[in-house]
């Protein structure tokens, strides 16, 4: 699943540690989340979309849309 997490933090000059911080885990999810290794869970998602204060589908595209 791609995503435009790493777009939307630059935005905003966070680095990976900050957003890690605000959505309470490591920053190597965070890496990896960014380097599609991982799919958040669906909790994150969510938790992901409302500080952004965007749609999930705005931030995370599926493939194979």
């Amino acid at each position: 699943m791609k995503n435009r997490l790493k777009v939307l933090r630059a935005e905003r000059d966070w680095t990976q540690a900050d957003l890690a911080n605000k959505l309470d885990v490591s920053r190597q999810t965070i890496n990896s989340i960014e380097k599609d290794k991982y799919d958040p869970s669906l909790p994150l998602a969510f938790k992901i979309a409302r500080l952004f204060q965007q749609s999930i589908e705005s931030i995370f595209l599926d493939n194979e849309a």
